[in-house]
């Protein structure tokens, strides 16, 4: 009777086999691979992350307007300049980067997606961008006299773009 048992439930025979912590390993490992768009998702995610690095390793670089790196920024350069070295381009300007981004709310915000501050209800009001550091805080390139740093938001009035 035993034999019966093991051939009607073969999973939970393989389940006492391979043990609890193993068949949950190798779930977390095989099914994200079954769900759409997942590995899309997770390289955009590293692609993030590489690319905060990325700014977080030019603090203290001057701004300076127009520069693209690798020793001074504007703002949309430093965004440009950290997710080109992390394998992404972007256009040059905050604006423009804005309209190629897949916006998300603040509530859906992720460490490595752009921050961006406009003056009205369209994507050619944006006049600022930096990347978001987690704990509401950015890396950004923030005007002139001042150097690459991380600073806490200062205004609720921001849209977030993530970098597909």
């Amino acid at each position: 009777m035993t034999a019966v048992r093991r051939s009607c439930h073969p999973a939970r025979t393989r389940l006492s086999r391979l043990g609890a912590a193993s068949v949950l390993t190798a779930a977390a490992v095989a099914v994200p691979s079954l769900l759409p768009g997942s590995v899309q998702s997770a390289e955009a995610a590293t692609l993030a992350v590489k690319a905060l690095n990325v700014a977080a390793s030019k603090r203290g670089a001057p701004y300076q307007w127009g520069a693209t790196g690798p020793y001074r920024f504007d703002c949309s350069g430093l965004t440009l300049y950290s997710f080109k070295s992390a394998g992404k381009a972007l256009p040059r300007t905050a604006a423009a980067q804005y309209n190629s981004t897949r916006h998300v709310t603040a509530g859906s915000r992720r460490v490595g997606d752009l921050v961006f501050f406009h003056t009205g209800r369209s994507g050619a009001s944006v006049y600022h961008v930096g990347i978001y550091a987690g704990s509401g805080r950015i890396w950004h390139a923030p005007r002139t006299g001042a150097r690459v740093r991380l600073e806490k938001i200062w205004t609720g009035d921001v849209w977030y773009g993530r970098v597909g």
